[in-house]
């Protein structure tokens, strides 16, 4: 193994001189040797502009050492120009997937990786402004990206800490054989878009024993329109992982240009969260065979800037525009799962476009008052058709949804408010099979299961 020291190459690791120098020197140095180990060494914070990642080169941040990002968004890589076309080297956007800024940036880098127990401060807060006391936004849209790499296989993340992300924290897109491991993304809970782990048109991932604390997505799979030269998200493990978000902690969509499948979630903890589980599809990519077993959720509203109203599971699909049909979601199990917030399972497919094939075995809801915002509402942004709605929590909301199993499932109400109503609410359903369902309304008065 050999190893490379920005020093050597004229780093000072003092936090104040820019050293991107020294350190791209040195990662181009690992990468001509045909591969090796660039060591950031405790004690030192590197400051630094962007930087690129290469095949073969692992930048490993040893304990006690810090990578801090520059506020000068002039020294940022801007990975659109890679494709050469000055009308979008300013303009990319989440939703196109291509991101304008980009702090760590990777293309064809097979076998990268970053590692090492040290810190990634993004700086994000020289990029953001406040908006109100609960959400703060940016003075320009998108900001930086903290890591994005593209079309590059067998890449690894293992055991660092990313902070004070302004954007999406780390965005792989167009890989296969991705490894994120023992990771910590600590961003701050009122920065607008920073997402924890967005893994785009990725095979084989592997997110596991993560802790996450976010605003926005912690995990959010993603077809962005951006990659869609690239194939679909599938074969992806998440697990052991701890989450706190303020909208989804584990998502799929809502850029969903292409198909997701094969998806296995178990044996995590979301607490403090917006959303819990969240399938949102607005895109014509479809979605199928996703299993979530042993997760516990914990939901919270938090202020109404943020997607959500406390939903622990939600599965939606609807069109994103007059040009846009939604694509299927179907074949999602849930299995041994604990949810206790201020609302209940959201399912809403539409009259064109039904949810099909979903089974709740061993599933507890308990719906209960905690905060001070607004019951009484569902969230279905962003669509065409709907908005934040208005209509009474139920344990189970169903609309437009086809062969739904819920089986020894129980459902309970804590502490109420006026807006709550049935264990379960239906309509428009066809085949719901309840089996073993131990469900009681908010009060006595209300009817326990509704369908119609």
């Amino acid at each position: 193994m050999h190893y490379f020291y920005p020093e050597e190459y004229g780093a000072v690791g003092d936090g104040v001189q820019n050293d991107v120098k020294a350190l791209q020197a040195a990662l181009d140095a690992a990468y001509e040797n045909g591969g090796g180990t660039v060591v950031l060494t405790s004690g030192k914070t590197y400051y630094s502009d962007s930087l690129q990642l290469k095949a073969n080169v692992e930048l490993h941040l040893m304990k006690g050492a810090r990578l801090k990002a520059t506020s000068d968004i002039n020294g940022y890589i801007r990975p659109c120009e890679r494709i050469n076309d000055p009308k979008t080297a300013l303009v990319g956007n989440p939703v196109t997937g291509k991101p304008s800024f980009v702090f760590l940036y990777g293309f064809e880098a097979d076998n990268c990786s970053v590692t090492g127990e040290g810190v990634i401060d993004a700086n994000g807060h020289g990029f953001v402004r406040r908006k109100d006391k609960y959400y703060v936004t940016g003075d320009f849209y998108p900001r930086p990206t903290v890591i994005y790499i593209e079309k590059s296989n067998h890449i690894s993340f293992r055991n660092i800490t990313i902070t004070d992300a302004p954007f999406w924290t780390l965005h792989p897109a167009g890989c296969d054989d991705v490894q994120i491991d023992s990771i910590r993304i600590l961003n701050d809970l009122d920065v607008a878009n920073s997402d924890g782990i967005d893994p785009d048109h990725c095979s084989n991932v592997r997110i596991v024993n993560c802790h996450v604390e976010c605003a926005d997505d912690c995990i959010c799979l993603k077809t962005s329109k951006g990659n869609a030269e690239y194939g679909p998200c599938e074969n992806i493990l998440i697990s052991g992982c701890t989450l706190i978000s303020t909208s989804a902690a584990i998502k799929i969509g809502t850029e969903g240009v292409g198909n997701f499948r094969n998806v296995l979630v178990t044996d995590c903890i979301i607490s403090r969260s917006n959303r819990g589980l969240s399938i949102q599809i607005r895109d014509g990519g479809n979605v199928e065979n996703v299993r979530y077993q042993n997760i516990i959720i914990e939901t919270r509203r938090f202020c109404p800037d943020w997607w959500g109203t406390a939903e622990p599971i939600v599965l939606t699909t609807f069109n994103r525009d007059s040009n846009t049909k939604s694509g299927k979601i179907k074949n999602i199990r849930f299995q041994n799962i604990t949810c206790k917030g201020e609302n209940g399972v959201l399912i809403h497919g539409n009259c064109d476009n039904h949810i099909e094939d979903v089974t709740f075995e061993n599933v507890q809801v308990e719906v209960t008052k905690t905060s001070k915002w607004d019951c009484g509402l569902y969230d279905l942004r962003p669509c065409i058709d709907y908005g934040v709605e208005t209509c009474k929590n139920s344990g189970f909301f169903l609309r437009y949804a086809d062969n739904i199993t819920i089986e020894k499932t129980k459902v309970r109400f804590g502490n109420t408010c006026p807006e709550y109503a049935h264990a379960l609410d239906a309509q428009n359903c066809q085949n719901l099979e309840l089996l073993r369902f131990d469900g009681k309304a908010a009060s006595e008065d209300i009817e326990a299961v509704s369908m119609h």
